[in-house]
């Protein structure tokens, strides 16, 4: 089975998945054994590689490996076309739909058709929406685009079935990385009752209440990522 296929069948079963968020930047490759078996040894169904300004040869050395370590699905986030690893099982093809920066709604996706190409990735269409969480993060920067208000739910769910009318298989809302607030529950719920495909959570959760709380609210993947940089032991809170 795919791995879309595997996030449309427990989204359909109401069961929650987990993703762990790997930028190969902020990555000690020589720990990776004792990472991947944490990561084995967690309820994480999904690994995220990928960061806003990683570089080809970085990505592809930390998925070829982790690739071996682990079974369970690869999935490549990437800030750039130059963070394509042909050794990953899937890719967010990632439109930013919360923005309005062509480069990064449709320019990168062209660029990055060549590459795909020459792989046997899976290709998710994902539609990314920024959102406002206290400060600025690296997505603001590298994509020259402004997050949605918190306040602004509507706009948010609007902008989010427009992603799915426009074909795309997941939605993505993102607080973004190190981000102080997490995306609100109320908006996550706002978001999830109008949407027919998968919805995906990152951004500022850092506590397995703040998991769960996103869980409740309608997520049904969970990114977390700077919790795992920052404390190592978060594992502990997420065992078997």
């Amino acid at each position: 089975m795919s791995v879309y296929n595997d996030i449309l069948s427990a989204a359909a079963k109401q069961e929650k998945l987990l993703a762990i968020l790997i930028d190969p930047d902020k990555f000690e490759i020589n720990l990776i054994s004792e990472f991947a078996h944490k990561i084995n040894q967690s309820i994480i169904t999904h690994v995220f590689v990928g960061g806003s300004t990683v570089e080809v040869e970085v990505t592809q050395k930390l998925v070829s490996a982790l690739k071996p370590l682990t079974k369970l699905p690869i999935v490549l986030f990437p800030g750039d076309v130059t963070q394509i690893s042909k050794d990953a099982d899937a890719i967010l093809f990632l439109s930013l739909i919360s923005g309005r920066n062509p480069k990064y709604l449709i320019e990168k996706q062209i660029e990055a058709v060549s590459i795909l190409k020459n792989t046997n990735l899976e290709v998710i269409p994902t539609g990314y929406i920024l959102i406002e969480n206290g400060k600025e993060t690296a997505v603001q920067k590298v994509t020259q685009t402004q997050p949605i208000p918190t306040a602004l739910h509507s706009l948010v769910a609007d902008t989010a079935k427009a992603g799915e009318l426009l074909g795309k298989k997941l939605i993505y809302l993102e607080a973004g990385s190190g981000a102080l607030h997490p995306v609100p529950l109320q908006m996550i719920k706002f978001v999830k009752q109008d949407l027919t495909i998968p919805l995906i959570v990152g951004g500022g959760i850092r506590s397995k209440q703040q998991l769960d709380d996103a869980y409740k609210a309608g997520a049904d993947l969970v990114v977390i990522g700077t919790a795992f940089e920052e404390n190592i032991d978060f594992f502990n809170h997420i065992r078997l």
